[in-house]
């Protein structure tokens, strides 16, 4: 048969496994082999399993590997031992996972938070990057802590199945010395640690983690980042500790967004973005403003005091900027809009929602908002990312798509 025939199709989707197949494991009949290849790159090395398709609660991993010959390269050949069955029964399996981070932010506890959750947990992520603002109980009288305990009741039902990474929003800070409170960030320090100290930080709210192939930066807007102080040092000296071969992937969290088209909260974010958009990423996430907004590939880092260059420009080596403050928080939504749009801003609008970035290897990856509509799951917003380490220059907005 030709090399075109339908049955030597290579199936659709970015990195996709193929020549998927199975034998046995070992000896007794208790292990089972699974091996795939990819093509473009490694990949998630990772089979889940289970006894059934709803349940894949076990996993097995092997590292993947290149087999080169004279005359032809292969792609990245899989084989994965899953051991420990039992005999005469059915298990399932499933292949082809990349990292999965869930982008939530300005939760609270109103019954738009809990859509929003609800909607989350249909098709949850590996983690959840929450860019601040948890349980508002300072929008209660006396700074009201039993609110803490209701949205740790709240968000039990997920966050205590899958790491959630947390970043101080300004309803964390609490520092409220009429009520006898002189102690910032108290109440969420003391029920939400974070694991500074492992990235060489001083405080707990700017740290980084490492998830797949992504190194996330977890900065903090209420804590001073001008040059010279802690968190501009250490953030400094972090970006220098990047290894881009094993996490090429590279994103920011921090809470006041530094792109944002909308009369709330308007140019807040301008003195970090001043004195950090320069250091570039992958893609930056905010939330603070109660409504969702991404960006094209923009900059704004030619302005000096003499040549009066402050618009902000096309640039495809520049991050994506996303607004992700659309939880559900009590305060109700950020329906104020700038018109016109402005050239950096691809898709604005004020709904609750939540974003899943689906991370498909180390050059591509997927994005989208869901919208909480109607209360159904809507996907509102996609589009695909490049990796600015391995396609700098990559346009990657000729492949997005509005839905």
């Amino acid at each position: 048969m030709p090399l075109d025939a339908d049955v030597f199709a290579v199936p659709p989707g970015r990195n996709a496994p193929q020549q998927v197949h199975i034998t046995l494991g070992d000896q007794a009949g208790t292990a089972m082999t699974v091996s795939w290849v990819t093509v473009e790159a490694e990949g998630n090395s990772t089979v889940l399993y289970g006894r059934a398709m709803g349940r894949l609660d076990h996993a097995a991993r092997a590292p993947p590997r290149a087999t080169p010959s004279t005359n032809y390269t292969s792609g990245f050949i899989h084989h994965c031992t899953l051991a420990g069955l039992d005999h005469a029964t059915r298990d399932y399996y499933a292949v082809g996972f990349g990292d999965t981070l869930g982008l939530i932010g300005d939760l609270g506890q109103t019954a738009d938070s809990n859509s929003t959750l609800a909607h989350y947990e249909q098709h949850p992520g590996d983690a959840v990057l929450f860019v601040g603002d948890l349980s508002y109980a300072d929008k209660h009288p006396f700074h009201d802590s039993n609110r803490w305990d209701t949205w740790g009741r709240f968000s039990e039902r997920s966050v205590a199945y899958q790491p959630w990474i947390w970043t101080a929003g300004n309803h964390e800070v609490e520092y409220a010395p009429e009520l006898g409170e002189t102690t910032a960030f108290k109440p969420f320090t003391h029920r939400y640690p974070t694991p500074y100290r492992a990235s060489g930080s001083s405080e707990p709210y700017w740290y980084s983690v490492k998830l797949g192939p992504a190194h996330i930066i977890v900065l903090s807007s209420y804590s001073a980042f001008g040059k010279y102080t802690p968190q501009f040092k250490w953030l400094e000296a972090e970006l220098q500790r990047v290894d881009c071969a094993v996490t090429p992937w590279l994103f920011i969290s921090t809470h006041v967004p530094w792109y944002n088209s909308n009369n709330f909260h308007f140019m807040e974010g301008e003195p970090m973005r001043v004195q950090i958009e320069k250091m570039a990423v992958d893609a930056v996430f905010a939330g603070h403003v109660h409504a969702y907004e991404r960006s094209h590939r923009y900059s704004n880092i030619k302005y000096n005091i003499t040549d009066g260059r402050c618009t902000p420009v096309a640039d495809r080596r520049a991050p994506v900027y996303v607004v992700i403050g659309d939880g559900g928080n009590i305060e109700g939504l950020a329906d104020e809009l700038t018109w016109p749009q402005p050239a950096y801003s691809a898709f604005r609008e004020y709904s609750f929602g939540h974003a899943v970035l689906d991370i498909k290897n180390r050059t591509h990856a997927y994005y989208a908002w869901y919208r909480n509509h109607d209360g159904n799951k809507v996907t509102a917003d996609a589009t695909w990312l490049t990796n600015r380490y391995h396609k700098p220059n990559h346009d990657d907005s000729s492949v997005h798509s509005n839905i």
